[in-house]
């Protein structure tokens, strides 16, 4: 997923992806934990894409700050 996606969707939209992403974030440190075995570039992969989708809202919330909506 690329920051152009993801500037195209709705906040409702990054929200329900935010939840999903978070939940396989979680996955991942469960099958860790119980010795199951893990893509280790499935961690990094997972949190950039995180942190990505949380830039993207933040940007979105100060569009609509600053036209005062």
């Amino acid at each position: 997923m690329n920051a152009k996606e993801l500037r195209g969707k709705a906040a409702k939209e990054l929200n329900e992806e935010l939840l999903k992403l978070r939940r396989e974030q979680f996955s991942l440190r469960m099958q860790r934990a119980t010795g199951q075995t893990v893509k280790p570039n499935d961690f990094g992969r997972v949190r950039k894409d995180i942190a990505r989708l949380k830039t993207v809202l933040a940007e979105q919330a100060a569009a609509v700050k600053a036209t005062g909506k």
